[in-house]
């Protein structure tokens, strides 16, 4: 029979892991030159999903504030584990999507997978370089994030309230920054989805 310590170590041990694995494979399946084939155009609807996700996503997080600021914790508790469960669709979804499906470029009118002289006109290249800001603070505070959002909801899940308060400090403002800035991101890229 395990230990407490065992088991609190047991759980670290595969929040670090999969801290780890995650923004591996999420890095992997961008960047890797061969998409998985056959999934259908079906795929093509989760960039939409995704965006609802983390839309849904930052309505729950300030709803879990908002009720632990009125020390409701069965609500929080329940806002929170709802936000966590829509995170973990989330990355399901986005998996899936670049698994199977080519990253969009921002300013690719014609859909074609290159920037071309023609279409860096009009200011697009301003754009673009608030674009590519804003999308790189949300994939590095995105891959920052997880490991604090899984000891928060650990922490949370064993009653370990005052380490849960302690990294929920920083870690709420980074997940709900990585949850708006998704839904921009989306709502920058979204006019150059070709399907």
């Amino acid at each position: 029979m395990k230990t407490e310590v065992q088991t609190s170590k047991s759980y670290t041990g595969l929040i670090w892991a999969l801290s780890i694995i995650v923004p591996a494979l999420v890095a992997v399946l961008i960047f890797a030159p061969q998409k998985l084939e056959g999934a259908g155009d079906w795929v093509y609807v989760l960039p939409h999903l995704n965006a609802a996700l983390n839309s849904i996503t930052s309505v729950v997080l300030i709803l879990g504030l908002f009720f632990i600021l009125r020390k409701n914790i069965a609500a929080h508790k329940t806002m929170m584990s709802i936000a966590f469960g829509l995170g973990s669709l989330f990355l399901i979804s986005y998996v899936i999507y670049h698994a199977a499906a080519d990253s969009t470029i921002f300013g690719d009118v014609n859909g074609n997978g290159v920037l071309e002289e023609a279409e860096k006109t009009g200011g697009i290249m301003f754009q673009r370089g608030v674009y590519v800001i804003i999308l790189l603070s949300h994939i590095v505070l995105a891959a920052i994030v997880v490991p604090f959002v899984l000891f928060a909801f650990y922490f949370a899940l064993t009653n370990r309230v005052e380490k849960h308060k302690k990294i929920v400090k920083f870690t709420f403002p980074i997940w709900l920054y990585v949850s708006i800035t998704g839904v921009i991101v989306y709502l920058m890229i979204s006019p150059y989805y070709v399907h």
